[in-house]
């Protein structure tokens, strides 16, 4: 496993990082989820992504009792706030009594005392910016929290949180979990220039498009039972790939893959990684094998001609305006 700087940071991380959205306490059963984990552990993947919003807070609770025991300066935990978690008013945002209250729970669940990288889950156009900076690093100072970042946020939100926190000399933000991949390529006009003048590294979500990057998808079939596009969960977030132009280019990427002997998967993640600001990208797993398979990802290097003939094959379905499709999928 390879290692990268997350942003303008000290703090290494493994450049695959492990991440239960979906998977954990919804898609598979508690046992498959402590197996997929151990499988990540056994890989050597240090790096571990979730969210307290997750299955209910249950996929928190399920990344802290298989972590558990594990040495705890070995292993960086990240987690997110701001999506509701309870019925009342307050239970959602980033106001300071959310993310004070939220941040305590995640902490129970997650069986530890500190969260390496505590992660605004979108931006709060309802709270002043300064309290949610403010809040943020008061956690820092407390020693429950090591690191700040965002998900989703915009070229112009990460200029504004990292111009206001400067002016106010409180902990700046070192990351953004955006959605990536060869299909999705979103970020790559805006946020990936303004995060690598400002320091952020981004750690990104959806690298095989949730799945259909794999080639498991084929054009004018039904997907195969058992798969993301099959469950009440995944089914509405991958829709807008299983279009058979989509599905077809998937499959002309298999000689580009096989050339340097990787997988469909496997190409895709490495094409990822050679984004010079994507500090890591999760990967999630339904079974241990799945994650045995997308660790040989790591360390690959892609040259410019390899680079070249993956965009000839996708230009054509390529998304870099979200306008021209759905808006991504709410909670990565």
């Amino acid at each position: 496993m390879e290692f990268r700087t997350l942003g303008r940071s000290g703090l290494k991380i493994s450049e695959l990082t492990y991440g239960n959205w979906i998977t954990h306490g919804s898609q598979v059963d508690d046992r498959t989820a402590r197996s997929t984990i151990q499988a990540a552990l056994d890989c050597g993947i240090t790096s571990y992504d979730t969210a307290d919003v997750y299955a209910g807070t249950k996929a928190e609770a399920i990344m802290g009792e298989a972590l558990k025991g594990q040495r705890r300066d070995g292993i960086e935990i990240f987690t997110k706030v701001y999506w509701p978690t309870g019925p009342g008013a307050n239970d959602r945002g980033l106001s300071r009594k959310h993310i004070m209250e939220s941040c305590h729970a995640s902490l129970d669940r997650l069986k530890t005392d500190y969260i390496d990288l505590y992660q605004a889950h979108r931006y709060d156009h309802e709270t002043p910016l300064d309290e949610t900076l403010r809040a943020f690093d008061d956690l820092v100072r407390q020693g429950k929290v090591l690191y700040v970042g965002v998900s989703e946020w915009t070229a112009g939100q990460i200029r504004e949180a990292i111009a206001l926190a400067g002016q106010m000399g409180l902990d700046r933000i070192i990351s953004n979990q955006p959605q990536y991949s060869m299909l999705w390529r979103v970020i790559e006009a805006e946020v990936v220039p303004t995060s690598a003048e400002l320091g952020l590294g981004q750690i990104v979500w959806s690298p095989l498009a949730q799945g259909v990057l794999t080639g498991k998808y084929l054009p004018g079939e039904p997907a195969p039972l058992g798969t993301r596009a099959t469950s009440a969960e995944g089914s509405g977030i991958i829709s807008r790939w299983l279009r058979d132009d989509v599905l077809a280019a998937v499959q002309r990427l298999k000689p580009i893959a096989a050339d340097h002997g990787l997988t469909v998967a496997q190409l895709s993640l490495a094409w990822v990684l050679a984004n010079p600001n994507v500090s890591a990208a999760i990967i999630g797993a339904s079974r241990p094998e799945q994650v045995d398979e997308n660790v040989k990802a790591s360390g690959v290097s892609l040259g410019p001609d390899v680079l070249s003939a993956i965009d000839d094959v996708l230009a054509d379905v390529i998304t870099r305006d979200p306008g021209l499709t759905a808006s991504p999928a709410r909670r990565p």
